[in-house]
């Protein structure tokens, strides 16, 4: 019995619908995890952007070393460090809020990258006729460039969105009931791993296509050139 169920293996059938409720309670932690890192990612990345193009070198240069630093070292780690160190310093986060944040912060650091892309791509025109204009530079990159520069990067964007919800299952290490961990404590319970492990399978497959449709479709739907001031 686990989770108040009880199965009988001795049918497949049987026992993959008497599974299914609870892989599905996991999927949709799987899914929150997903969309709460990938909000973490879109902030921070956006800092980090915005940091890494400051012309002060003081600034500019610290936020590089450190978005190369969180790219250069491996997940695990840095969920790690978050789950076990911060809580010596008195930061003691649930296992859920910190496996989120752990995979937010990995990605920062390549969505900042996305953003430096997406903002560069943007006419230097643009620029100068906002300041004709006499837009501040925070209105000019908020109501200029960003409003232009978002539609170029929604599909790498996606890429990062489906790339995290595949690095969920790391979270299972420091505890949190995401979909593979629920899947391997069934397995463990009945000894049977080849039909929960296969439904995860099938549910992830299910879980990237959806959100690969969704980004293909807003990709389509937003204008490429955005916003075009004359």
């Amino acid at each position: 019995m686990l989770f108040g169920i009880e199965w009988d293996t001795s049918s497949d059938l049987a026992f993959a619908i008497s599974i299914l409720p609870i892989l599905l309670r996991g999927m949709i932690v799987t899914i929150q995890a997903t969309f709460l890192g990938f909000f973490v990612a879109l902030v921070l990345g956006l800092i980090f952007a915005a940091l890494k193009a400051a012309p002060l070198k003081v600034i500019s240069w610290p936020a590089t070393l450190l978005t190369e630093f969180i790219r250069d070292t491996p997940l695990l780690i840095q969920l790690f460090f978050l789950y076990y160190v911060l809580p010596e310093y008195g930061l003691l986060f649930p296992a859920f809020l910190t496996g989120a944040l752990a995979l937010g912060l990995q990605y920062s650091a390549y969505t900042a990258e996305v953003y430096r892309a997406g903002i560069e791509a943007i006419a230097k025109g643009q620029h100068e006729a906002a300041r004709a204009l006499n837009y501040s530079t925070l209105r000019t990159f908020t109501h200029v460039v960003m409003l232009q520069a978002i539609p170029r990067i929604i599909p790498a964007m996606g890429n990062y969105l489906v790339s995290i919800m595949k690095d969920v299952p790391v979270l299972s290490v420091v505890t949190v009931l995401e979909m593979l961990n629920v899947a391997q404590i069934v397995g463990d319970r009945t000894f049977n791993y080849l039909i929960p492990l296969s439904m995860v399978g099938g549910l992830y497959m299910i879980m990237t296509l959806v959100a690969s449709s969704g980004v293909r479709w807003l990709d389509q739907s937003l204008p490429k050139r955005g916003l075009s001031l004359k």
